[in-house]
């Protein structure tokens, strides 16, 4: 690009204006500024190698040169973090928080305290306030961690508890319940 004018300050600083409006600042520890002819879109490259670009419509995208990380925040205040493993965390303005890990696996994180998981087999966990925990399996199964008892519900209807002391309780599709205690042995076993 042809310059049209170039200023240099006292205090180092170089400034130069291309004949397409382009103004290109230098600063003396090595940083340097573009703005676009537009006068809306920034673009500083710092002398550590970070980059920070506002765009017209005051999208703020900061490139972390060493983390090899870009942090881009929206005008609505909807935050990316993308990072150099391929993780993505978009931190949205009412708090909430969804992390992508490289695996592809997606995890929320609620403004209430609750947290939901959603792995690549399409398995789901959801952990309440309470540290209580569901998980829905892709085969249908499903798992209920409480701090009394670990319960799985399978999609025939079949119900399986395990307590806190150890004592199992299988409840059948057909009605049939049977109940061990924590060293196996049946004490209970309704055969209908």
């Amino acid at each position: 690009e042809e310059i049209e004018r170039e200023t240099a300050y006292p205090d180092g600083k170089v400034e130069k204006v291309l004949k397409n409006g382009c103004h290109l600042i230098f600063f003396p520890n090595g940083t340097r500024k573009k703005v676009d002819s537009d006068g809306k879109t920034i673009t500083t490259t710092f002398f550590n190698g970070d980059v920070k670009q506002v765009m017209p419509d005051q999208t703020v995208i900061y490139y972390y040169a060493d983390a090899k990380t870009t942090h881009t925040t929206y005008a609505d205040g909807l935050e990316v973090l993308q990072f150099s493993n391929g993780q993505i965390e978009k931190h949205y303005p009412d708090g909430k928080k969804e992390i992508t890990f490289p695996d592809q696996t997606i995890k929320n994180l609620f403004t209430d305290g609750q947290e939901e998981s959603i792995f690549p087999d399409g398995t789901i966990v959801r952990i309440q306030r309470d540290g209580s925990k569901t998980i829905e399996f892709s085969n249908g199964q499903r798992e209920l961690h409480t701090s009394q008892f670990k319960r799985r519900e399978y999609p025939d209807g079949t119900v399986k508890t395990v307590y806190m002391n150890g004592q199992q309780e299988t409840k059948y599709s057909s009605g049939r319940v049977r109940v061990k205690d924590k060293d196996g042995n049946v004490i209970m076993d309704t055969k209908l």
